[in-house]
């Protein structure tokens, strides 16, 4: 039976753990070439060597996509390896601090990493799908793009404008061939939000926003970067998907208020 990515080349962004990671491991079961970027030396060997088990070719690149000499010639190589058929804009880090605490170095490490990296790769891999009028990009958003979050002005700033970036290079590049969207998970367990929030965090987080009442898993989110990316998208491309377990569907209800909801 023919696997969906059969020998497609995608590469991946922030590819050694969390959704990343699961976004290649999901790609790789689907038959894909992989070029994994990541700036941590460690946890990208160790994820080549998960996904090169799977029985998959795997490129990894130790890559800080805020340097973009650096970007454009890490694609430059993976060209060579076969073109680019996807590209999975998944890099990004967080950190909490109250808005008037934020020092200047810290902003700009955000915004260097989560907007401006994903600038520099779009741009490098794109310049080589425009002329070839094929390719799909799909960009790591957040629920924090559109709704924010207290004590993550940086961060909610950066997804913001991975929103926006999405939304204009979606309809600047359509007529070259290329589809452009972007996903917007809400709390998802990932290891960088598990080293920022404590479980007791977790569970009184869950409590008062999540209609589904619970964080969500990276196994439910890489699967709509693999839709995305897919055929069975052709007709889709500017557009935003959250998977965020109803946060944003408005205010959950407290206990009291289910109390008084009449089933049957």
């Amino acid at each position: 039976m023919a696997k969906k990515f059969d020998q497609q080349h995608v590469l991946i962004t922030g590819a050694a753990r969390g959704i990343g990671f699961e976004i290649a491991i999901q790609f790789a079961k689907e038959g894909a070439i992989l070029s994994l970027v990541d700036f941590n030396e460690l946890n990208l060997a160790t994820a080549v060597t998960a996904l090169e088990a799977i029985g998959n070719k795997v490129y990894p690149y130790l890559v800080d996509i805020s340097n973009r000499t650096a970007v454009y010639q890490m694609v430059e190589q993976a060209e060579k390896i076969q073109p680019i058929d996807i590209l999975i804009n998944n890099a990004g880090i967080a950190s909490e601090k109250p808005f008037l605490n934020i020092e200047e170095a810290e902003w700009n490490q955000i915004l260097s990493i989560n907007i401006t990296g994903m600038f520099h790769v779009s741009q490098a891999v794109c310049k080589y799908m425009a002329v070839r009028k094929k390719g799909v990009v799909v960009n790591m958003a957040s629920k924090n793009g559109l709704d924010g979050e207290f004590g993550y002005t940086h961060y909610n700033v950066s997804k913001g404008g991975v929103i926006m970036l999405t939304k204009t290079m979606a309809l600047e590049l359509a007529h070259l061939g290329i589809r452009v969207n972007a996903v917007c998970p809400g709390y998802i367990q990932t290891p960088m939000s598990m080293e920022i929030d404590p479980p007791e965090f977790t569970a009184q987080f869950v409590h008062q926003y999540i209609p589904l009442n619970r964080p969500g898993k990276v196994q439910e989110i890489a699967p709509i970067f693999l839709f995305l990316a897919s055929e069975d998208s052709s007709f889709i491309t500017g557009q935003v998907i959250i998977a965020d377990g109803g946060q944003l569907a408005g205010q959950k209800p407290g206990i009291d208020l289910l109390n008084k909801i009449s089933i049957g």
